[in-house]
């Protein structure tokens, strides 16, 4: 077995080097890594309806999707994530035989922490990781958190979204209480130290170290800004979603219905007792195949008039009200 620290904080780069290893990579590896603020979403999810867009717009967090299933999550520094690489599907679906490690190395610092349900690890009641997996081409994949020191207030605000909104087919995430591994420890230790424990006991003594070459980073920075930096896998591959919204201004109240497909708007319509000189119809066609973003509604509504299709409103309150 191959032992890799992947020192890279950036989210992007991060998700494409497990698909890199994983699909070009022939021996078992064990991977550990962090992430700089970001919010990481399952591969059958719908990105708009698991996120605060007002929060992680305001705050610049990153949006990444990755290759397998599961919830939406929200890392920062104070989470290690790991990763197992193995060939064979042998263990497809057996998330405790890759929890087994992990929870011995929680266990060797007196830490109770045991597989809950399917995939969850907890100590007590608490969830401190999640866990995913997902087959490429005969390699397996299996993925998980470890919240050490985690920020929860931003982990909550970053994923609090606006009830009812959003109507989707996606596979929504199950919100669990959640801790971190530091609050449970006999003695204090820095998030760098749990990291090189957890590499300890893992590995065993059994794996040797590699070092991402200059080729590997190549082809990983290649992967991330033709998929992993891209707003076509992180929005536009989700599934088709409907959104409502309701906007007051001076003229009157306006009901906003929009169809996403592929994450750009498909069909809109506003509906309400509000005034204007120029029929509302303009809006509705500007928007039309316009990808479901800030920027992109932004840049469709600057020409459009909304001022005198809505009186009382303008682009900027419009374009608020579609998020």
């Amino acid at each position: 077995m191959l032992y890799i620290f992947n020192a890279s904080t950036d989210p992007y780069f991060n998700l494409a080097a497990e698909e890199y290893l994983l699909t070009t990579f022939q021996e078992d590896i064990f991977l550990l890594w962090r992430n700089a603020p970001s919010i990481i979403v399952g591969r059958n999810q719908n990105t708009m309806s698991e996120i605060n867009y007002d929060y992680v717009t305001a705050h610049r967090i990153p949006v990444v999707r990755r290759l397998t299933g599961g919830g939406a999550v929200f890392h920062d520094l104070g989470n290690v994530n790991y990763t197992f690489l193995v060939s064979g599907s042998g263990h497809a679906t057996d998330f405790a035989h890759f929890s087994q490690p992990i929870l011995r190395a929680l266990q060797s610092l007196g830490v109770d922490a045991a597989l809950r349900g399917r995939n969850d690890l907890c100590i007590g009641e608490q969830k401190f990781s999640g866990t995913a997996q997902c087959v490429r081409n005969g390699r397996m994949m299996h993925h998980g958190t470890l919240l050490f020191s985690a920020d929860m207030a931003d982990l909550t605000d970053a994923l609090k979204v606006k009830p009812g909104k959003i109507q989707s087919k996606g596979v929504a995430s199950v919100r669990s209480r959640v801790t971190n591994i530091s609050e449970h420890l006999k003695a204090p230790m820095t998030v760098e130290d749990f990291i090189g424990h957890v590499a300890k006991e893992v590995c065993a003594g059994d794996a040797q170290a590699y070092s991402l070459t200059e080729a590997d980073k190549a082809a990983i920075t290649r992967l991330r800004e033709e998929k992993y930096a891209t707003w076509a896998w992180n929005y536009g591959d989700s599934p088709k979603y409907q959104v409502y919204a309701e906007y007051k201004f001076a003229s009157g109240t306006a009901e906003i219905h929009l169809n996403v497909k592929e994450g750009r708007i498909a069909a809109i319509r506003v509906f309400g007792d509000f005034f204007g000189d120029r029929d509302v119809s303009l809006l509705e066609e500007a928007l039309a195949g316009v990808p479901h973003e800030r920027n992109a509604v932004m840049q469709a509504l600057s020409h459009a008039q909304v001022e005198r299709c809505l009186w009382g409103a303008n682009a900027g309150d419009f374009a608020a009200a579609l998020f």
